[in-house]
């Protein structure tokens, strides 16, 4: 069931607008996500909207996988590797990259060390293009929006490693996308999504097909595959 305040009428897990301490007392549990927003509410410069996509993301992966480097790209502020290493401290470390990295990432990162002390000296970022970062088998290759052919480039760089992954696709492109003759049957976005899947399977990987809450928002299709030869931990 969703917390509370994701159906408040007045507080909208979808809005963009960004968390500060005023929005403090909206978290006052002990819960892993209340602790999380307060930290996000300290650095004063995520939106609302990351921080409830990041965390219906996060949970769902670490449901799957666990272990790992953890290589977030098209990281933004990268709240998604921060969190996925707070879930499961197996994982040694995390590389969030971006090609432009928002200033504003290292205040988060400080808020986040501040309030979990272990996450000090394990976390790089990187502002470089995604297709520089070399990866492994072993690692964890996330992205959350990572907007329109941006998801297929993570899809392709982590398949041809052998790594895990999990994408939250949007913005699809419609002309350039795959839509594999499925459009005059469902969406093409979904087709797309779909097509994504397939390929996935074609090389050898097995996949899982998720939402998170569509009230946070409306591009809430996740794609987790991993290597069919591998443990899925």
């Amino acid at each position: 069931m969703s917390p509370a305040h994701l159906s408040h009428p007045r507080f909208s897990p979808s809005s963009k607008g960004r968390l500060t301490d005023r929005d403090l007392d909206r978290f006052p549990g002990d819960t892993l996500l209340h602790r999380i927003a307060r930290a996000v509410c300290h650095a004063g410069c995520l939106p609302r909207k990351e921080l409830y996509e990041t965390w219906e993301m996060a949970r769902r992966i670490r449901r799957l996988f666990r272990g790992g480097r953890v290589v977030d790209l098209a990281a933004g502020h990268g709240l998604l590797a921060q969190v996925l290493l707070i879930l499961d401290d197996t994982s040694p470390s995390a590389l969030a990259v971006d090609t432009a990295l928002p200033p504003s990432s290292a205040r988060l990162h400080d808020a986040l060390v501040e309030a979990w002390p272990r996450l000090g000296g394990r976390i790089a970022f990187e502002g470089r293009p995604l297709d520089s970062v070399a990866l492994g088998a072993g690692d964890l290759v996330v992205s959350s929006h990572a907007c329109g052919s941006l998801t297929d480039l993570v899809i392709s760089r982590a398949t041809a490693a052998g790594a895990r992954l999990a994408v939250l696709p949007c913005c699809h492109d419609r002309r350039q996308g795959d839509v594999g003759g499925l459009s005059g049957w469902v969406d093409a976005s979904l087709a797309i999504d779909v097509m994504r899947a397939v390929k996935l399977e074609q090389q050898g990987y097995r996949t899982w097909t998720q939402t998170i809450p569509a009230e946070i928002t409306p591009k809430n299709r996740l794609l987790l595959g991993a290597p069919a030869r591998s443990d899925v931990n």
